[in-house]
C-alpha cells in the first residue's frame, strides 16, 4: 500500500490543534495538503475520527469523491465535486474537537485514503462502516494526528 504524506500548515503531527478549529469557538476545517496519490486512484475520502470519545470512536469529518488529482483542501472548504456526510453531531460536514471538559487530551486522527474504486457507503455511516468500505479497495493511506483538549 502507498503511503500518503498528509500535513496541515495549522498544526504539525502530534501537536495541538488551534482552537479556532474546534467545535466551540469558530469551527473551521483545518487546511490540508497532501502528496503521493497513487496513479490508479480514481477517489479519494477523507475521515477526521477521534478514537479517545468516551463512547466510542466519534465521526468528526467524512468527505468523499475527492479528486485524486486535488493536492489538499484549504481551511474551512471542501474540495469541489465531493461529498458531505453526515458527522456524530448529525450536521454535515466538519465537526470541530469538542472532547468532554477535563479529559486528557483527545487524538484526532484525520487519514486520506486513495481508493481504486467509488466508496459504497450507508446512508448514515460510522467510522467503523468507513473502515469496513475501504478495506480491499485502497491503494494507499495518509495520517495526520491533532490533539485536543478542553
Amino acid at each position: 500500500m502507498a503511503e500518503i504524506e498528509v500535513r496541515s500548515p495549522d498544526f504539525e503531527n502530534n501537536a495541538f490543534i488551534p482552537r479556532r478549529h474546534g467545535r466551540d469557538d469558530e469551527n473551521v476545517s483545518p487546511a490540508l495538503e497532501w502528496v503521493g496519490v497513487s496513479a490508479g486512484a480514481v477517489e479519494l475520502l477523507l475521515l477526521c475520527e477521534d478514537p479517545d470519545a468516551p463512547s466510542g470512536t466519534f465521526l468528526h469529518w467524512l468527505v468523499t469523491g475527492i479528486d485524486p488529482r486535488a493536492a489538499g483542501v484549504p481551511e474551512n472548504n471542501t474540495p469541489l465535486g465531493s461529498r458531505l456526510w453526515p458527522n456524530d453531531f448529525g450536521e454535515a460536514g466538519w465537526g470541530g474537537p469538542a472532547p468532554p471538559h477535563g479529559d486528557q487530551a483527545h487524538r484526532y486522527v484525520i487519514t486520506l485514503y486513495a481508493l481504486s474504486e467509488p466508496v459504497d457507503l450507508p446512508d448514515n455511516p460510522s467510522a467503523d462502516d468507513v473502515h469496513r468500505a475501504v478495506d480491499g479497495i485502497t491503494l494507499g493511506r495518509g495520517t495526520l494526528v491533532g490533539l485536543f483538549q478542553r
